[in-house]
């Protein structure tokens, strides 16, 4: 014999009839629902129009994403993103001597610079920020440094992390922005210029007060870069070890006159020319 849990209980005649009852009203709820979808009842008609509209908002709201980022990928890599400065920048803070610790340019696969340190000064009277610097190249074995200097123009007062400059080998204007500082310790700014017919070209650097910088605070400040089609993978540290002055030791192994030349029709990277110092 079956074991009494589990087994159905017995029904009485009254409970058969009542089932059978519901039963019946289910189907003909569900021959009606049937006839209303067939014949387009009222309600049917509110309830498949819901739908209806409801799947054609999904549909455009797909459409609308997928042209979003085909819009997205044809960017115009010739014109300057639109880029935003340091709110409340307060520029007599943030002159004085800086090391610039990660260096990225757009038209540069590799590092060629080492040493690279900036002191910047600004004209009241004219609101021009003037940045000198001065910097090595790193296949240089004497290690000789080289000074040259970029002045900038304040375009507006309402936006003093922003400067221009003009210069004769671009058409257009050259942006420089202050994205962020805490003006005694580090920095980051970011240059764009662009040229007709021409990809645009951009640069950051992360500077510091310092010769090195904390890991954090780096990451920190790269993170702000890709919105701006910063490639991270060419943001390179930047080597600031022996760079007092030139190398002229007597033991040294003086380049050939060719290389040499060459070495001296190269180009700093905000593309103005610079001369030994």
């Amino acid at each position: 014999m079956w074991p009494l849990v589990g087994r159905a209980r017995p029904e009485s005649s009254g409970e058969t009839s009542r089932a059978r009852s519901s039963q019946l009203v289910r189907l003909l709820a569900n021959e009606s629902e049937s006839e209303c979808i067939v014949k387009m009842c009222p309600g049917t008609r509110r309830r498949s129009g819901f739908r209806w509209s409801a799947v054609t908002l999904l549909v455009i709201g797909l459409l609308v994403g997928d042209t979003a980022g085909v819009w997205k990928r044809r960017e115009d890599k010739t014109k300057c993103p639109k880029v935003k400065g340091i709110r409340n920048f307060d520029i007599s803070e943030f002159l004085g001597s800086w090391y610039i610790v990660q260096y990225y340019a757009s038209s540069e696969e590799a590092l060629a610079y080492r040493c690279m340190r900036a002191e910047l000064s600004v004209s009241p009277e004219n609101a021009e920020v003037t940045m000198n610097f001065t910097y090595s190249f790193t296949d240089d074995p004497i290690n000789e440094l080289l000074v040259g200097n970029i002045t900038w123009k304040i375009p507006s007062s309402d936006l003093p992390a922003h400067w221009t400059h003009a210069e004769l080998s671009y058409e257009g204007v050259y942006n420089t922005y202050v994205l962020d500082s805490d003006y005694k310790s580090w920095a980051l700014l970011m240059h764009c210029a662009e040229k007709s017919e021409s990809p645009r070209y951009l640069s950051s650097f992360i500077m510091s007060r310092e010769a090195s910088l904390g890991a954090n605070v780096i990451s920190y400040l790269r993170e702000k870069l890709p919105r701006y089609d910063i490639d991270l993978e060419y943001m390179f540290p930047m080597d600031q070890k022996q760079c007092n002055k030139t190398n002229n030791s007597e033991d040294m192994l003086i380049p050939t006159l060719t290389s040499v030349r060459r070495s001296h029709i190269r180009r700093h990277p905000l593309k103005r020319k610079h001369r030994r110092q």
